[in-house]
This record gives structure tokens, sequence and C-alpha cells, in this order.
């Protein structure tokens, strides 16, 4: 809760306890005093924090209590007026759940603050807008009927002036966020409040004459928006990093013309297809994600050579140039690694596709796991199947999990290549999917549902930003690599997989 909400919600539960005082005279003044009171921290409150729906009832019981003790103090004739028993039970009754309610709603959507970024870098932001003029739309319509791509960088910026860039710029966007899901449209209104650690259009730090360059990937149906924390991280410490929004597989994507595009691809994954034509469908997407990397990375080698115009001319090393993702952007960061352009990819929790068509990747490589995914792998790797009870409560059946088996066993292969290459395989222990995203931030009822891992969305935050910027400075900077080389104590939530089969 911020300042002025938490001495609003104070106010009003100051309000309910003089409710139970029974001396007339003292409650009458105290009543008035203290929604003046609370009334000063609302007209504050909105100019300051600004209006949050999650308030509506403080807002409402503030006002009215209010206008009763004037009425009470001012106006009404000094006659003791007693109402039912019943009437004041249930109004004071009434009172109580709104501000239990209220605090509910505050605990579960709250105007959380990012995690700072390590590094002793400023960071700044800025959002590109690309057109692929070589390659067709096939996942819904655009202006052109070209690929479009909004892609939004971080980088080390020189003493940032005026407030931090908002986590979501774009109210519309929040909308089709809480659709996501499965929310009204107004739940997440009050993101507009949180605050990144960037500063928007600032100047690249005279630090370095240039700085690496990673490409980003979110997961199906994500956003940009929802790696904001890893990248103002990386930035931190020196790396210009780029997180695509592959238009029509993010929540929501507006274009600089107003247009805002929606996932079209979530049906490719529906468990109502068969196993093979959802895996078809699968590389299909994947081909097209792949392709938007080594389109992006075309695009920032014409920004490093003044063919677009950009701030950033000259200060992109590509020559040490990393990628990474997460779920299907992690498998994008995979394909994508075979461009011999870029050096080293991190996939989170990504499972990996387009394996049959290719050898395998030899170039260092990461792969950080949840504890769930691993488990899964694990079961692979110890010729585990599932029961028939296993099978019935994941809604699964005998025949798609043998295809996955045989899938993820060349995963498996695929991944011990690239140990042997320089990379690892690692997985952090209570840690689930959405772990590996900036959701984790925005409500702990997604923790409580098991929707991300029992650790501390903090904690797991700052062990993923750990890891992956140990590989890339490994292997970016020549520098760093100490938490490749095993186990570390400050980190025993991860564990090192040392044998794949």
């Amino acid at each position: 809760m911020r300042f002025f909400e938490i001495l609003l919600f104070f106010s009003s539960a100051c309000l309910l306890a003089l409710l139970f005082i029974f001396n007339q005279r003292i409650r009458r003044s105290a009543l008035l005093l203290t929604s003046g009171a609370g009334s000063i921290f609302l007209v504050i409150h909105l100019l300051v924090e600004g209006y949050r729906v999650q308030l509506l009832f403080l807002y409402g019981f503030t006002i009215l209590m209010l206008m009763l003790s004037l009425i009470d103090v001012f106006i009404t004739p000094k006659v003791v007026r007693t109402a039912s028993r019943i009437r004041r039970v249930l109004g004071r009754l009434f009172i109580v759940i709104g501000l239990i309610a209220t605090g509910c709603l505050l605990y579960v959507f709250p105007v959380f603050d990012f995690p700072a970024p390590t590094g002793e870098l400023k960071v700044g932001t800025q959002v590109l807008h690309f057109i692929d003029p070589s390659r067709e739309e096939t996942f819904g319509k655009t202006a052109t009927g070209k690929r479009e791509l909004m892609v939004q960088v971080w980088y080390p910026a020189q003493a940032g002036t005026g407030k931090y860039a908002p986590f979501i710029p774009d109210t519309q966007i929040l909308r089709y966020m809480a659709a996501n899901y499965g929310l009204p449209g107004f739940t997440f209104q009050h993101l507009k409040y949180v605050s990144s650690h960037a500063y928007s259009g600032a100047e690249v730090s005279s630090a370095q004459t240039s700085y690496p360059l990673i490409l980003a990937n979110p997961g199906n149906g994500s956003s940009r928006f929802l790696h904001t924390s890893q990248a103002e991280n990386l930035a931190s410490h020196g790396y210009i990093v780029a997180v695509i929004d592959h238009t029509y597989n993010t929540f929501a994507t507006e274009f600089p013309d107003g247009r805002i595009t929606t996932s079209t691809t979530n049906d490719l994954f529906s468990p109502d297809h068969d196993y093979r034509t959802e895996s078809r469908n699968r590389d299909k997407l994947g081909k097209v994600l792949t392709g938007d990397v080594a389109f992006a990375l075309d695009q920032f080698e014409l920004i490093q050579s003044g063919q677009i115009p950009s701030h950033l001319k000259g200060r992109i090393d590509l020559g040490h140039v990393g990628v990474f993702g997460h779920s299907i952007g992690g498998a994008t960061a995979y394909d994508a690694s075979y461009d011999p352009r870029i050096a080293v990819g991190i996939d989170f929790d990504g499972g990996l596709y387009r394996l049959r068509d290719r050898e395998g990747l030899r170039k260092p490589f990461l792969f950080i796991n949840s504890e769930s995914y691993f488990e899964k792998l694990k079961m692979v790797m110890d010729n585990r199947v599932y029961t028939d009870a296993e099978l019935n409560r994941i809604g699964s059946t005998r025949e798609w999990e043998d295809q996955v088996t045989e899938d993820k066993k060349l995963e498996l292969e695929r991944m011990r290549e690239t140990v042997d290459e320089g990379g690892q395989v690692l997985y952090i222990e209570n840690t689930e999917h959405l772990n590996f995203a900036d959701v984790q931030f925005i409500s702990p009822i997604f923790k409580m549902l098991g929707i991300t891992g029992k650790i501390a969305p903090e904690r797991a935050n700052s062990v993923i930003n750990a890891y992956m910027l140990d590989f890339f400075d490994m292997y970016l900077k020549n520098q760093g690599g100490i938490l490749m080389k095993g186990p570390d104590s400050r980190f025993p939530e991860v564990k090192f997989v040392t044998s794949l089969f």
C-alpha cells in the first residue's frame, strides 16, 4: 500500500471504531475531526497517488462520514435520535465487511515496487517499431500486410532526469492483460502507477564505447513488459537489451498508429488437437518467432551503421550478441542461436521445437528450469510413465504422453550436447513456470494459487538475474562465470543437473 492509501485506510478504521463509542458528545466531535482528516488524506491521495478502483469503498465511506458529521454538528437539532439496534448492528457490520474487503483487494492487487537493478549504471529505455518487407503476416492483419514488431530497448544511460518510465505506459494494454488472466478489464488499472527504474529516451552512457546486445523473447501470450526487471538489471551491468513483442503472440501490442493486436495463436496449443498436429503448429509458430529474432538483429545492424536513426548508433557491440527467452520464447532463444551472429543463449523453462530438422546446437547455452518442469524431464530420464490415475488428474491420455516423452528424450539429448559445449542445465527449487516473468510481482494471489512457486518473487528474481548475468558475462565479456562452476552457498535453491540420462 502507498503512504496516503495507508492513512486513508487507517482513518476509515478509526471512524469505524468511533461508531462504537456511546458518549454522543465525544463521538460527534471525534467523528467530525477524523472524517475531516480522512477527507484531507483522500484529496491528497487522489492528487498525488491517483485513483484506484479497489478503494471505492474507502472513498465513499470517507465522504459519507464527513457529510453525516457536518449535518450532525451544524444542521441537525440537538435532539438525540436512536436507531433500532438491528439497524445499528447491520450498518456497522456492512462497514466492517467493506473495510475487510478493501484490505483484501489492496493485498491482492498491490501497487508494487520493482526490485532495483544491481548494477552501477543508470538505465534508459525506448520503443522501436520495425516492419519486415520480406515476410507476410500470417497470424492476423497489419496495416501493410507485412510482419510488424514492437521492440523495447533497455540500455546503460547517462544520469537520467525527471521521473522513471511507467511499467506499462498505456492503460488500454492493462485491460487486455486482465482479460488474459480471466479477470474484468478494470482489475489491473492500478498497475499504471507502478514505476520502472528506467528513464525514457535518456542518452546512452559514456562508460563504455559500446555494449553487448541481448535479444529477449516473452512466452506465449505474454508481453515485453513482463521482462522489465530482467532487462533493467542487465542494462545496469552494461548490456543493451531488446525485448521483442512477437505480434499476435502477446496479450496485447500497441503500434504507433494506435492499433492494438492481441493473441491469435492460443488455439495452436489447444489440448483438443492431437499431439502431432499441435507439434506441427508449434513448429510453424516457432519458425515465425525465430524469424522475428533474426529480423530484429538485422535492424540493430542498421541502427549501428546509422541507416536507421537512433541514439544507439555506434554503441552496439554486434560482435557479442546473446539471446534469452521464457517458455516458447526460451525455445525461440535456442532456435535463434543457430544464427552465427548469436554467440550464446538462455532458455527459461521452455520446451524446444524444430528438433528433428537440424543437428544439435554447437555453442554454449544455459537451461534454467522451474522445479515443476524439471520433474517432468526427470520422469523421462527415469523412464517413468504416468499411472492411469495421474493421467486422469492432469486430463491427458496415454498416447499423448507417449508422444511427449519421445520428443522430450530428443530435447534431453540436445540439452546434453549444449553442456558439452560449455553450457549448463539448472533448476530452481520451489519455482513454477511464471516465476521467470514479472507476472510474479503483480499479485500474491498467484503464489497462493500455485501459479507461481513457493519461493518469494523477489528471491526468484534475484536468483534468476544473478545466474543470467554471470552466464552472459562469462561468454560476452570474458569475465565472471563463478556461478557456472557449480553449486554456490549463496543460492542453495539452485540445483545443477549433472546427468541427463
